[in-house]
């Protein structure tokens, strides 16, 4: 899938409980989102969202990761 020149991949996986999802950035520069198959769908999008926010954010070129979730959370 492609957004705004972002290509990613959402894979639908079992994260046992330990986050909703997480985000990965490949070596092609396209992006892996990983959401927790076990959420209802309105908290699959609402982590897809957040996904999408750390991405178009450019929080991979960051190295503080508190400060990025902070932000990330009051945006």
């Amino acid at each position: 899938m492609e957004y705004k020149g972002i290509n990613y991949t959402v894979h639908l996986i079992s994260l046992a409980g330990r986050t909703n999802e997480c985000v990965t950035r490949n070596e092609d520069d396209s992006y892996s989102i990983f959401i927790d198959v076990n959420l209802n769908r309105e908290l699959q999008q609402k982590a897809f969202i957040h996904a999408m926010s750390h991405i178009i954010g450019n929080d991979f070129d960051k190295t503080d990761a508190d400060n990025i979730e902070l932000l990330a959370h009051c945006s």
